[in-house]
């Protein structure tokens, strides 16, 4: 299998919900996941994700809260643009080695000399992301939901590397 997936658990623990990509990362590791499949818990450690990223994966799930407007717990799977080039000027200057925002550590790949292939985030719609530790109940209640969602991505690549584009869905 030439297949070579990274699945990147994102977010900040402290900031309630935002610690939802670590909760699926965290649910995943218990699973039994193909060799070529390699699974982080990256936290908020963007240039750690970036640098492991410019390595060369064929595709990447990343595992984040993301607010598009929808319920909270609503799970969504949505294939992102790849950026063509790192930011520069000012955007460069915002940069946050601790907490870049997935978009920023894609454009980062260029600074390192990689590039993404296909890139997915699985993704919850979030309560709330005041500080404080834990999931809200609604949050909780898609790491399931979630963690099955990452689970038949993984087998979409096992049959069919770069499949097409998934669809929204919800948990």
């Amino acid at each position: 299998m030439t297949a070579r997936v990274l699945v990147a658990g994102i977010g900040n623990i402290f900031l309630g919900d935002d610690g939802f990509g670590t909760e699926v990362a965290r649910a995943l590791a218990a699973e039994e996941l193909p060799d070529w499949v390699h699974l982080a818990d990256y936290g908020i450690s963007g240039m750690h994700l970036a640098y492991d990223l410019a390595s060369g994966y064929e595709t990447v799930i990343l595992l984040d809260a993301t607010a598009r407007g929808e319920a909270p717990g609503t799970v969504s799977v949505i294939e992102l643009d790849r950026p063509d080039e790192a930011p520069g000027g000012e955007a460069a200057m915002l940069l946050d080695a601790h907490g870049m925002q997935p978009d920023l550590v894609l454009s980062m790949l260029g600074v390192l000399g990689g590039q993404a292939g296909r890139v997915l985030l699985v993704g919850c719609e979030p309560a709330s992301t005041d500080y404080g530790m834990g999931l809200s109940p609604p949050v909780a209640a898609a790491v399931g939901p979630a963690v099955r969602a990452v689970l038949g991505l993984i087998d979409a690549e096992r049959h069919e590397p770069s499949s097409p584009p998934v669809s929204h869905g919800t948990g």
